[in-house]
């Protein structure tokens, strides 16, 4: 018994091995062209002789990359804090609080997880448009900021937390703002890293309404930017460069709030 529970393993470990690797091949090719000699326009037959970041620092100086970047930054950052601190307001309102429709309420905005984003795209162009907000920043965030996952999300994981200590704060005659921002906020932060990070990556790589919104060079995001490119004079290792790039940022929020999400994904555990 013994020993097949010990194949059993070793046979799941060689599956997620290929798995892991298939997965991970796509990004390794990409880093081989960006690090390649400039002019390089397929995938080398072997690894170059000598790694170079000419490509990279080459799409940095040119191409409006620098300007895209922090466009995307500002508009995935400042989303990410405005979704965390509403939609936990929210999912601390229908986890605790009790008020007349409260439940229909929160049936209804979940009811708009089911109307794709593509059937929106119109209506919410015409209307920041009259209200003259195309290629604005505002234009570009606040149609975005609604969440009705993330207000899920909040929901279910606040109303796990023990009414008692609620109950203790209010006792001790703390305000709602008090308890909102010294209890929920604290002990909400695993599901908040993970939220964040979601957060972050779906509106980093965002496409569809940056492309519509943004319309002039200076405010478009890293992404629609990406895309023109593929119009432009550039070799196929630029362009591998400038998606490293892309990549890096989404990278570096994974390492910092990544004991958090180890935390949170623990915590569901024991839950469970």
């Amino acid at each position: 018994m013994t020993g097949r529970r010990t194949r059993g393993q070793g046979a799941l470990i060689a599956l997620l091995a290929v798995i892991s690797l298939l997965t991970v091949a796509p990004f390794l090719v990409m880093l081989v062209l960006a690090l390649s000699p400039p002019g390089v326009q397929s995938i080398p037959d072997q690894l170059p002789d000598e790694l170079t970041t000419d490509n990279i620092t080459g799409v940095l100086s040119s191409h409006g990359m620098v300007r895209w970047t922090l466009n995307s930054a500002i508009y995935s950052v400042v989303s990410v804090v405005v979704i965390l601190i509403t939609a936990t307001m929210a999912g601390y309102a229908f986890a605790k609080k009790r008020f007349p429709g409260r439940d229909a309420l929160l049936w209804s905005f979940l009811a708009t997880l089911m109307v794709p984003f593509q059937a929106l795209l119109i209506p919410t162009f015409v209307l920041v448009s009259e209200l003259d907000g195309v290629n604005t920043f505002w234009g570009l965030i606040v149609p975005t900021l609604a969440n009705s996952q993330a207000v899920f999300l909040m929901r279910q994981f606040i109303r796990e937390l023990p009414d008692e200590l609620f109950d203790a704060a209010k006792v001790d005659g703390a305000s709602e703002w008090w308890v909102f921002w010294r209890l929920v906020l604290p002990l909400t932060k695993p599901i908040l890293a993970t939220l964040g990070v979601f957060v972050f990556l779906w509106h980093w790589n965002d496409f569809l309404w940056p492309l519509v919104i943004a319309q002039s060079d200076k405010m478009r995001t890293l992404t629609v930017g990406l895309a023109t490119l593929h119009g432009q004079n550039v070799t196929t290792a630029e362009l591998m460069a400038a998606a490293t790039v892309s990549v890096v940022p989404c990278l570096v929020v994974f390492w910092l709030l990544q004991r958090y999400l180890v935390n949170s994904i623990t915590m569901s555990g024991l839950k469970g």
